[in-house]
């Protein structure tokens, strides 16, 4: 899942940045009220933690401006203002949350994971490709039932492996959505990282998931093809 923060302090953007990518988000970070505004709405995110003190256009003009255009996506507000009217004001704004300074990283991490739960839909709670499967609320991996421990980045490339399932996903794609980041093509990151996950997804596996596409990127498919079907002893569907 990938997580938008304006915040124009650096010190405490990058705490929140560190932290939320040790629990398994991909999270840009932007520090101007007009850039937030451009960003949240050229990108698809799952959630964006907005600080009401930016410069130029404040938190809650970007607060407006992104509800008119993306009404679902979840918005938590971080402000140092505490009286209840500075609190009403952000959430008629638009926000959905609203956490005062200074605050506990923890609490913002479950408000986080509430938001996400509140408008995640049921049929996408687990991906689930042949005898693999992962639980987004748990961030748990399975294959075959065994439990598989899965770097933070893994755990990304993985989920949007899966969320791709049956299309070719290129190396470009994947630096934008799990690293954030315009692709160069002097890196081999993308695939050092598919090399990791498929030593723990299918290294010792009969049936392996993860495909090249020679020229082009990668891929898992939303089925087995006819002859790992007869060869598992499945029913074909």
């Amino acid at each position: 899942m990938r997580i938008l923060i304006a915040e124009d302090d650096t010190h405490v953007a990058r705490y929140i940045q560190k932290r939320l990518q040790a629990e398994h988000f991909a999270v840009d970070v932007v520090s101007e009220g007009f850039e937030a505004q451009k960003v949240a709405l050229e990108n698809d995110y799952d959630l964006l933690i907005i600080d009401i003190a930016l410069p130029g256009a404040d938190g809650l003009q970007a607060v407006r401006s992104v509800r008119v255009n993306k009404p679902l996506v979840p918005i938590i507000i971080l402000s140092g203002y505490d009286t209840v009217e500075d609190r009403v004001r952000g959430l008629d704004a638009g926000a959905d949350d609203y956490l005062t300074k200074p605050f506990a990283f923890g609490e913002l991490s479950a408000r986080v994971r509430a938001l996400l739960r509140r408008v995640e839909r049921p049929k996408d709670s687990v991906l689930r490709i042949h005898d693999l499967e992962v639980d987004l609320g748990m961030r748990v991996v399975t294959r075959e039932g065994r439990r598989i421990d899965l770097s933070a980045r893994e755990y990304l490339l993985l989920t949007y492996l899966l969320k791709n399932a049956g299309r070719v996903v290129t190396r470009s794609m994947i630096m934008e959505h799990v690293w954030t980041l315009a692709y160069d093509t002097s890196t081999n990151v993308v695939d050092v990282y598919i090399n990791y996950l498929r030593s723990k997804i299918d290294k010792g596996f009969q049936h392996k998931l993860i495909r090249t596409i020679r020229g082009v990127g990668y891929q898992i498919e939303r089925r087995l093809s006819n002859q790992e079907t007869r060869d598992s002893g499945l029913s074909a569907a």
